[in-house]
């Protein structure tokens, strides 16, 4: 899933802007608006109302305390994108300024994300540049959202097998470790993408094995959230477990990505600490 965010002082036309990007996406949408209020209204009110009159099969209200259109308290817009991954082609977030995503910056707003378009106003942005700039944003993976796409496999019916990895932000390796608050992940870029498909074509290669999907995160990952998945789709067990662990531990050996661990009491880039 490709995320999209689009940014701008309240008389900018963002959400013009939103129904123009999910009127043109190729593919299914769903839709994240941030509310600035008690959402007093239900999904079918005028807060995301425009969002599914242009086509968003999904739309979504979240307030900053975590309150949320239809479900109550405690959802967080990591939590809402998690539960997006594996359904939709791409998910257009209005109004999360904070949020580090791509961005369509409208008004010279301050975002935490990427710029990947900027103008003044929403009728000044070419959607061309905007679609022609998201064939380059990395996807937004889940470990559900590689399973599902693997389960799509045109070998799927010769499959019996989906073994899979996930590795995690963990808070300390001993009980007197000073607690890890975040990891930050940087790749080489191009050279990472290489590497990552050269592996998946081998263990592809391997008798019985019809589907490997590896997937990093890179940028600021918090304690307890998910670093790295491996799903490997096979005819049995045996060979889906042993693809599993050589394609965690070839990602590790062979793709070059940098790694900075910070704790409550410093930051360190783990390959130069001494």
């Amino acid at each position: 899933m490709k995320v999209l965010g689009v940014v701008g002082p309240s008389d900018s036309g963002k959400t013009a802007l939103v129904e123009r990007l999910v009127e043109r996406l190729p593919g299914s949408v769903a839709t994240v608006k941030h509310l600035d209020h008690e959402p007093t209204l239900d999904t079918e009110g005028k807060d995301t109302a425009r969002h599914r009159s242009a086509g968003a099969e999904a739309s979504y209200g979240i307030v900053d305390d975590g309150t949320w259109f239809a479900t109550g308290d405690d959802r967080t817009l990591d939590e809402t994108l998690d539960d997006l991954a594996p359904v939709y082609d791409y998910a257009m977030l209005e109004g999360f300024s904070g949020a580090d995503v791509p961005q369509v910056v409208l008004g010279g707003i301050d975002a935490e994300g990427q710029p990947i378009v900027e103008a003044d106003r929403e009728a000044e942005v070419d959607l061309d540049d905007v679609i022609e700039a998201l064939r380059d944003v990395e996807p937004y993976e889940t470990l559900e959202s590689l399973v599902a796409r693997a389960k799509r496999s045109a070998d799927a019916e010769k499959a019996g097998a989906i073994a899979t990895f996930t590795g995690r932000v963990r808070a300390r390796d001993h009980d007197d470790d000073e607690p890890t608050e975040y990891l930050e992940f940087e790749k080489y870029d191009g050279v990472a993408e290489q590497r990552m498909d050269r592996i998946n074509e081998e263990l592809e290669a391997r008798d019985g094995v019809y589907e490997v999907l590896l997937h990093h995160r890179t940028g600021v990952i918090e304690y307890g959230r998910d670093i790295v998945f491996v799903v490997v789709l096979a005819g049995h067990r045996t060979e889906a477990f042993e693809t599993v662990e050589d394609g965690i531990n070839r990602l590790k050996d062979e793709v070059p990505l940098f790694k900075k661990e910070v704790t409550v009491d410093e930051e360190f880039w783990v390959h130069t600490r001494s």
